[in-house]
């Protein structure tokens, strides 16, 4: 793992993505060119690539490669590879993407909570076991079985990508029943199959909006390229002001970007949504992290942010 964090060097900044709104302050950052801009003003010429991929498996495996330097997932990857990291690559958050409700949507009409779910349900996700939603629905298992069978569920997992998850429940007669999913896509199902409902909102289970979706980057990234590293979280505060007060704009970037063929008053109507607050503080992650320690499914125990976030003035104060 040595040889491939050489490569980490100023001015060079690979970072990787997945789908969806939730990565709309990066969708902002690419198409305005923030990252430059704030490159420039401290004096480095910012080489930008970005990298779409799918489940925190695989961006972790990206991450510890080498192969990108700020990785963009779930805050139970997050944990993850932080626990795993400790004492060798150090990795650590970055900064959140803003808070959003993650709803697990079923078209199978005899599901109505989490204890409805038969053998014969699957439950699309990015990733099984380690993707955020993965963990939210552990979370969620523990309180309704106990800690003892919080991965019940985890065998009717099955890991697909975003869009095509919400294509099977829209489009229904497939295995997949259920999908915990975030924005656009679990509005997309809720607007295009009567049958789909509700089964389960994260931040009922996080306790209230919460950073479901964060960026993180190792020790040495963050050493090594720490005009980088300043120009980046510059431009993420700024991405974060302007969806905030255009968000008719964001609306048109996060379309063009990503190629979205999602309707626009859909993803207008999510990114002006009372429960959706686009920041790059951290909010309730530390409960999860502190769960996946209690049930092992991590060794270290996370006390405060500053354990498993990198300080900077703008994340400080989150938790």
């Amino acid at each position: 793992m040595a040889a491939p964090a050489a490569h980490a060097k100023e001015g060079q900044l690979r970072i990787a993505q997945q789908f969806g709104i939730v990565y709309l302050l990066l969708n902002v950052a690419q198409e305005q060119k923030l990252i430059e801009k704030h490159g420039k003003s401290r004096g480095v010429d910012i080489k930008v690539d970005f990298l779409q991929l799918s489940g925190g498996a695989a961006i972790n495996d990206a991450l510890l490669s080498g192969n990108v330097d700020i990785a963009g997932a779930g805050v139970g990857p997050l944990f993850t590879l932080w626990d795993r990291t400790k004492g060798k690559q150090n990795v650590k958050g970055v900064a959140s993407l803003g808070n959003f409700p993650y709803l697990l949507v079923s078209n199978n009409p005899a599901v109505k909570t989490i204890a409805d779910f038969s053998d014969k349900d699957r439950i699309a996700l990015p990733a099984v076991g380690v993707s955020v939603q993965s963990r939210i629905l552990q979370l969620a298992s523990a309180k309704q079985w106990g800690d003892a069978q919080y991965n019940r569920l985890d065998r009717l997992q099955v890991a697909i990508p975003h869009p095509e998850a919400a294509a099977a429940i829209i489009k229904g007669g497939t295995e997949i029943t259920a999908h915990f999913g975030n924005p656009p896509f679990q509005e997309q199902e809720l607007a295009a199959n009567p049958q789909a409902r509700v089964v389960l909102n994260s931040y009922d289970v996080q306790g209230g909006p919460a950073s479901s979706t964060v960026l993180y980057a190792t020790e040495k990234f963050r050493n090594d390229s720490p005009k980088t590293y300043r120009a980046f979280l510059d431009a993420l505060h700024e991405a974060a002001q302007f969806v905030q007060k255009n968000p008719e704009q964001a609306a048109d970037i996060y379309l063009k970007v990503t190629g979205g063929k999602q309707d626009r008053k859909l993803v207008l109507d999510v990114i002006r949504s009372p429960q959706v607050q686009f920041t790059v503080q951290p909010q309730r992650t530390l409960a999860l992290g502190q769960f996946l320690q209690r049930v092992g499914a991590i060794k270290a125990t996370p006390a405060q942010l500053s354990d498993y976030f990198f300080d900077d003035p703008r994340v400080a104060g989150g938790n």
